[in-house]
């Protein structure tokens, strides 16, 4: 699935992506404007799936503080069973 339902069609994988497509997806969504914000329902508590670390994830897309992985969750659907890990080796990409 490709777009948002939200008037962006930056070719990247959608709300309903796994992993890192939903990262990257969440990163650039609306110009790069949705991944920073609070999120709407409250933050989500959830557990690191990188270190198993818990930790509360407060934006639409953070990072572990106790290893620094990086997860996201869709705007369109944010609960702690939807939140997606990028893997180990990810590192965020630039906003440009």
């Amino acid at each position: 699935m490709s777009g948002c339902g939200g008037g962006c069609n930056s070719g990247l994988s959608g709300p309903f992506s796994k992993g890192k497509d939903l990262v990257d997806f969440v990163f650039h969504a609306h110009g790069g404007t949705v991944w920073a914000q609070p999120i709407m329902q409250g933050p989500l508590a959830t557990v690191c799936q990188g270190c198993q670390a818990p930790f509360v994830l407060e934006t639409y897309l953070g990072q572990c503080p106790a290893c620094g992985g990086v997860h996201a969750v869709a705007p369109i659907s944010p609960t702690a069973e939807n939140i997606q890990y990028a893997g180990d080796d990810y590192r965020l990409p630039s906003s440009s």
